[in-house]
C-alpha cells in the first residue's frame, strides 16, 4: 500500500535526478568537447582568410611563411581528428548501449591483439618505454579482437597521458582460471584516487583534478565505451594500485570463449 507508493516515488525521483545529472553533464561535454576544437578550428580559418583577403586588397603583400601557414593547418588537421573521435565515441556508446555492435568472433593471439592496438598508439607512446609481459603459454581467445584491441588502445592512450615522459607502461596478460584471461596496462602516473575509482568508467565523468585518468581529454567517454566492449563480451574492468613501483593499474578480465 502506501510503502510501495513511497517506494515508487522515491525511485521516479531517483530516475529523474540521474537523467537531470546525464542531462548536465551531456551539455558539459558538448559545450566543452565540441566547441573547443571548433573554436580553434575557426580561429585559424579567419586568420588565414583574413591574410588572403589582405594580399588582395594591398599593394603590399603581408606575407606568411611556409612554417607559420603550417602551424595554422596543423591546428585545424589536430581539432578537426580530436572533433571526429568526440563524434565517434559518441555513436560507438549509442550502439553499445542499443547492444546494436555486431561482434566478429575468430581465435586470436593476446600477443597480436596487443601489439595492434601499440601500433595503433605508437605516436602517444613514442616518449615512453613499453614492457611487454606474457607467459610462454597462453591460449588463443574467441573475441572480437579488434574491438579489445581498441580496449588496449584507451587504457595506452590514457596511461600516456597521464604518465611523465620517458616512464615506463607495462601491458601484461596472464590465464586466471580455466576459462579467464586478464590483461593489463600500468603507468607511472599520479594515480587514481580510490574515491572515483568507481566512477571513473561512467559516462560523461569528469574530474576535478586536471591529471587524472580521463580519456577524451574533457570528458572520460574512452572508458565508458570500453567497460561497454569488455562487458558486453561477458568481461570486467577495474582499476586498482600497481604493482612494483608502478602506480596505476587497468586491468580488465574476459573469457577465453567458445564456438558454440
Amino acid at each position: 500500500g502506501e510503502l510501495q507508493i513511497a517506494f515508487k516515488q522515491a525511485s521516479e525521483a531517483e530516475a529523474l535526478r540521474q537523467s537531470e545529472k546525464l542531462k548536465s553533464a551531456l551539455l558539459d561535454a558538448v559545450t566543452h568537447d565540441l566547441r573547443t576544437p571548433l573554436t580553434s578550428i575557426k580561429a585559424a580559418v579567419t586568420t588565414l582568410l583574413e591574410l588572403s583577403k589582405e594580399n588582395d586588397e594591398s599593394e603590399e603583400t603581408i606575407k606568411l611563411d611556409d612554417e607559420e601557414i603550417n602551424e595554422f593547418l596543423e591546428i585545424i588537421n589536430e581539432e578537426t581528428d580530436r572533433l571526429n573521435q568526440f563524434i565517434e565515441n559518441i555513436v560507438g556508446l549509442a550502439k553499445i548501449e542499443a547492444q546494436a555492435i555486431h561482434y566478429r568472433k575468430n581465435w586470436t593471439e593476446i600477443e597480436e591483439i596487443i601489439q595492434n592496438a601499440i601500433a595503433r598508439a605508437k605516436n602517444q607512446l613514442k616518449n615512453f618505454d613499453i614492457l611487454i609481459e606474457l607467459p610462454d603459454e597462453l591460449p588463443s581467445v574467441f573475441v572480437d579482437a579488434h574491438s579489445i584491441s581498441e580496449v588496449i588502445y584507451t587504457l595506452l592512450d590514457n596511461a600516456a597521458k597521464y604518465s611523465p615522459d620517458k616512464q615506463e607502461i607495462r601491458i601484461s596478460a596472464r590465464q586466471i582460471s580455466f576459462e579467464m584471461i586478464e590483461i593489463s596496462v600500468e603507468d607511472k602516473g599520479r594515480g587514481v584516487a580510490p574515491e572515483i575509482r568507481g566512477r571513473i568508467f561512467d559516462k560523461f565523468f569528469r574530474s576535478n583534478q586536471e591529471d587524472i585518468h580521463n580519456t577524451s581529454g574533457g570528458i572520460g567517454l574512452g572508458l565508458a565505451i570500453a567497460k561497454g566492449i569488455i562487458e558486453s563480451q561477458s568481461g570486467k574492468i577495474r582499476v586498482e594500485d600497481g604493482r612494483d613501483d608502478f602506480t596505476t593499474r587497468f586491468v580488465f578480465q574476459i573469457p577465453i570463449g567458445d564456438e558454440s
